[in-house]
């Protein structure tokens, strides 16, 4: 055989390598490199989708603008969708914040943790590089549900777990757990995080300190609402409603009852009138007796 007649240095010959140097044939690029390549094509796909759309974006114009054989793409990706989402996910993965660094924002303040992280999201979300990968992943999840199923999964759902934990933990009104804490989580999501950027997908301009204004005035509406929420799932007739955590166990606000806002006002207006009804009359008595003498 002409392998036995040539055998190649070092392979089953005894004898060590004539070079130390390994031999690469020409264009045969690094794993380093390669990976880089790999990550600068799907930058370049990512790129090209977001501005083209995905119909309008084809696997000849990605290979060509990242300087690469269409082969190559085919081989590694199989088609346009496959790369489609390879490149989403790699935005996704650069995009969603780590669920360690929410961790990090937690203090012993529950309001001032819920305030943090809602900052921290929104700020992500209203990012341009969020923005433009919203609206695009919005865009077409409507003809390939499967890329609006990738996205929940890969961005959505870690973040909506760890909220629905930390709701889980440090919120427990009337000394009851929260009963549902995946759907508050939820509902923190879309009313803390989601609601400045609907407004400004309207084409609403909001300066820094609205989007502030607005996070804040979001989280202490879902706190306390929260808060109240579950005092009437419990069918509390009466209870301080815990807002602060501040380590030593949570801190109450004036208790209040279980009857609606409007009713328990009304009582509190009525209250306030007979007291000062009551007041006039004294002086009235007194002013009476003060004529008499």
């Amino acid at each position: 055989m002409d392998s036995e007649r040539h055998p190649r240095p070092g392979r089953g010959t005894g004898t060590a390598p004539t070079e130390t140097k390994v031999q690469r044939r020409p264009g045969r690029q690094t794993p380093s490199a390669t990976k880089q390549r790999n990550a600068e094509l799907l930058d370049t796909a990512l790129d090209l989708f977001l501005k083209n759309g995905f119909e309008g974006t084809t696997i000849d114009g990605i290979a060509a603008q990242a300087g690469m054989a269409k082969r190559t793409v085919y081989l590694r990706y199989g088609d346009k969708k496959g790369l489609f989402k390879a490149s989403l996910q790699r935005a996704i993965e650069a995009w969603i914040v780590p669920i360690d660094r929410l961790q990090a924002a937690e203090t012993d303040d529950t309001e001032e943790t819920l305030l943090k992280v809602g900052r921290i999201l929104v700020a992500n979300l209203m990012s341009p590089a969020g923005l433009r990968l919203l609206h695009f992943t919005n865009e077409v999840s409507g003809r390939m549900p499967e890329i609006g199923a990738f996205t929940n999964s890969q961005g959505t759902a870690p973040t909506t777990a760890y909220l629905a934990d930390l709701v889980r933990r440090r919120v427990r009104p009337s000394g009851f757990e929260v009963s549902e804490p995946e759907r508050a989580a939820a509902a923190f999501l879309h009313l803390v995080v989601g609601g400045p950027a609907i407004i400004k997908a309207w084409g609403v301009s909001l300066s820094e300190q609205d989007i502030d204004k607005s996070t804040r005035y979001a989280v202490r509406l879902f706190l306390h609402g929260l808060l109240h929420f579950g005092a009437y799932a419990a069918g509390a007739d009466s209870a301080a409603l815990p807002v602060r955590n501040r380590g030593k166990g949570l801190k109450s606000v004036a208790p209040t009852d279980a009857k609606p806002y409007a009713t328990k006002a009304l009582e509190d207006e009525n209250r306030r009138l007979k007291m000062l009804l009551a007041d006039s009359m004294l002086e009235l008595s007194a002013y009476k007796q003060r004529v008499k003498s």
